[in-house]
């Protein structure tokens, strides 16, 4: 699906540079300073729409969160939510980041979160999947010691390789469900594909876990 240009984007963001973080990666290894208090710094990695980064930023206010989104036309989507939260933890991020290592620091983020990533099904494109082991080279700089990542999706060949990823790389597997609603979990934030998802039926899958480090 193409998405539209929003030719207005530009000025949104500029309006409200106190949510959305201009020249990112002048921030790396401090990125705190760009919040108003320094507290555990969470990090999801295509935010799309902003559902997910907003809804638990309002419901975390103990945390600092960054969402990363390269797509101009989605982010705007997500800095609307965020404006409507009134989550002042929150900060979004307009860069397609081929490496996290240029834009964070090392042990610089406490968790992360990969939601509904594009599977990239075809073997061929096996490097873009965000579980590939490139991928958890970038997070296990980045995480500190004791920093975990959450994975979520509703597709199943997907989080099975992501298992297989993570346990051949050799991080510990903290949790699993296969059907992540049955497990009425009061700390889970649903994301715009999850609710669409979770609503036919389909059950969403998650895993937690983290480096062996």
């Amino acid at each position: 699906m193409r998405l539209r240009n929003k030719p207005w984007a530009d000025d949104f963001m500029k309006e409200n540079n106190h949510i959305v973080v201009g020249n990112a990666f002048d921030y790396k290894g401090k990125w705190q300073e760009t919040f108003d208090q320094e507290q555990p710094l969470h990090l999801e990695i295509g935010s799309g729409k902003g559902q997910f980064i907003a809804g638990i930023g309002k419901q975390h206010p103990e945390y600092n969160f960054i969402g990363v989104e390269r797509v101009k036309s989605v982010i705007v989507g997500a800095l609307k939510k965020v404006l409507a939260s009134e989550a002042e933890n929150v900060r979004l991020v307009n860069e397609d980041a081929d490496d996290l290592r240029e834009m964070f620091g090392e042990n610089e983020v406490d968790h992360i979160y990969l939601n509904f990533s594009d599977p990239w099904p075809k073997t061929r494109h096996e490097k873009r999947r965000l579980t590939y082991r490139t991928f958890l080279e970038q997070y296990e700089a980045i995480l500190k010691d004791k920093g975990e990542l959450t994975f979520k999706t509703d597709n199943r060949g997907l989080f099975e390789y992501s298992l297989a990823s993570f346990s051949q790389y050799g991080m510990i597997i903290e949790e699993v469900s296969l059907d992540l609603h049955q497990l009425e979990d009061d700390l889970n934030v649903m994301t715009e594909y999850e609710e669409k998802f979770s609503a036919k039926g389909q059950p969403i899958y998650r895993c937690r876990t983290r480096f062996n480090k």
